[in-house]
């Protein structure tokens, strides 16, 4: 690989990442808005409608799609980077977010300290909750995406791409759900129908990237000339 096309790499890689960390710090500051979305009617799982969603849960599956991009095409070393910057980032982001909490509004401010409290006002435990279930599905994600990777000698894409993703969103799902009962943030009578919409809903749009994760991955193939399997080393 020629230098040009090692600075050219370095530069994608950088963009991957400010979109990956963009994604997961707005998904943090949207999360209080809920919809509902019923493409199926009106259907309720242990008692909770499907799909009854967080904003916040739009851009979520962005990051898993670019971190499988930059396993496939960097590595796994630089994927856990970016999910290393990205909790930096969304913990950095909500510390901003809390100062302006603190600091009085003047009177005749277009946002009060009330409506302010009310749109940014986060819970600890459920950003904590947040936080520590993506973490561990982001390298799990990670992990699994790399062990399908190798097992397959870099062949059949869309089976590590989705067996990764299933089995990181469910545990992402799970650990968040179940830390929010655990913490009574929310009671445990929602937990069996929010785990399933939640995880259902995930899963439904995880599989919708794997067109979009073979279309990137053809063109940074044919751009930088690699075989299936090989990946570009960034130092």
């Amino acid at each position: 690989m020629t230098q040009k096309d090692k600075k050219l790499a370095f530069k994608v890689y950088l963009y991957l990442g400010a979109l990956f960390i963009t994604a997961l710090v707005v998904s943090n500051l949207i999360f209080q808005k809920f919809f509902y979305w019923n493409p199926f009617g009106e259907v309720e799982i242990f008692g909770a409608p499907l799909f009854e969603i967080s904003v916040g849960i739009l851009p979520y599956p962005i990051t898993f799609l670019i971190t499988d991009l930059i396993s496939e095409i960097y590595g796994r070393k630089k994927a856990n980077q970016v999910v290393v910057a990205g909790i930096f980032a969304s913990f950095f982001s909500m510390g901003i977010v809390l100062l302006g909490n603190i600091v009085p509004a003047i009177e005749n401010s277009p946002v009060n300290d009330i409506l302010y409290s009310k749109v940014f006002a986060l819970s600890p435990i459920a950003v904590l909750a947040s936080m520590l279930a993506y973490l561990l599905a982001q390298f799990v994600d990670i992990r699994i995406y790399h062990l399908w990777k190798d097992y397959t000698n870099g062949r059949h894409l869309w089976l590590r791409n989705n067996f990764s993703t299933f089995s990181s969103q469910f545990i992402d799902t799970f650990t968040v759900v179940s830390l929010l009962c655990l913490f009574q943030v929310l009671p445990w009578s929602m937990f069996y129908g929010l785990l399933v919409s939640g995880f259902v809903f995930k899963i439904m749009v995880a599989a919708i990237d794997t067109p979009f994760l073979y279309l990137f991955v053809y063109i940074f193939r044919r751009r930088f000339k690699l075989k299936v399997g090989e990946e570009i080393v960034l130092y």
